[in-house]
């Protein structure tokens, strides 16, 4: 059972993790197993694992309905990425619950360093709008499918900022594209995940409803605060980015036993 306290943390632990996906636009959902562990008190990383997927894939399920309704989801290709991502997050979750847990967050760790410096990188703007499924694109989406999955669900986390510029890589679909097609595919990767971790047990249920309910208040007070900090994009990508180093630091320091 939770505790009153533990159950405020995650509800405030599910607010940051939205707020920072509606403010910045991606990589928030990487704070969601260290919050979970290092703020809620979770014991157990497979557990925060297993229950920050559910939240990942709730978050992305709520984005992707904003950009579906402004038309920025192209289906068939979305669908070919998210269907062969699905096989390879059942794999990569599957392996995930077998890692020792203090192995698997010092990997984390690492990815955490990964996902900071890809968002401190610029995003072209350009690409081909008209782009469809084709013979061409085809094998690269059920390739870069299966591999990215694989790694979301290794992990358990959304893998947004390895879906969307292999969305970009495998189509030419510009980015304003590849980042609402990338949503199908977060959401798919989350509940192939979590599902896999439930099987096992390894899914704390009311935490990851508090976590959730937390996320879309934060995610609502996020975007409107990006509309008003829209010319600050590049500061605040730097200093979240800063923060996911710091938190990465933290985490690999722990694993290895060092603090």
């Amino acid at each position: 059972m939770l505790s009153l306290t533990q159950g405020a943390l995650g509800v405030a632990s599910g607010s940051l993790v939205g707020f920072s996906l509606g403010l910045v636009g991606g990589g928030g959902s990487v704070l969601a197993v260290p919050l979970l562990i290092y703020l809620v008190g979770v014991a157990d990383p497979h557990v925060a694992i297993g229950t920050s997927a559910i939240a990942v894939a709730a978050n992305a399920a709520a984005s992707l309905a904003n950009h579906v309704r402004a038309g920025n989801v192209k289906w068939r290709c979305a669908s070919v990425f998210a269907l062969a991502g699905i096989a390879g997050a059942f794999l990569g979750s599957t392996l995930g619950k077998i890692i020792d847990g203090q192995n698997l967050l010092a990997l984390f760790a690492i990815v955490m360093m990964v996902v900071g410096a890809l968002m401190l990188r610029g995003r072209s703007g350009e690409g081909e709008p008209s782009v469809r499924l084709n013979r061409e694109n085809l094998p690269k989406l059920v390739g870069l499918g299966l591999a990215t999955g694989a790694l979301s669900g290794f992990f358990g986390i959304g893998g947004g900022f390895l879906i969307v510029p292999a969305l970009i890589a495998a189509t030419g679909m510009p980015i304003l594209y590849a980042v609402g097609s990338s949503l199908l595919a977060v959401t798919a990767f989350g509940l192939t995940t979590a599902a896999n971790y439930a099987l096992s047990g390894l899914v704390d249920w009311s935490l990851a409803g508090l976590f959730i309910v937390g996320g879309v208040v934060g995610g609502l007070l996020g975007a409107r605060s990006a509309t008003s900090l829209a010319g600050r994009k590049g500061a605040l990508d730097a200093v979240f980015a800063a923060l996911i180093f710091a938190v990465a630091v933290y985490m690999l320091l722990r694993s290895l036993g060092w603090i």
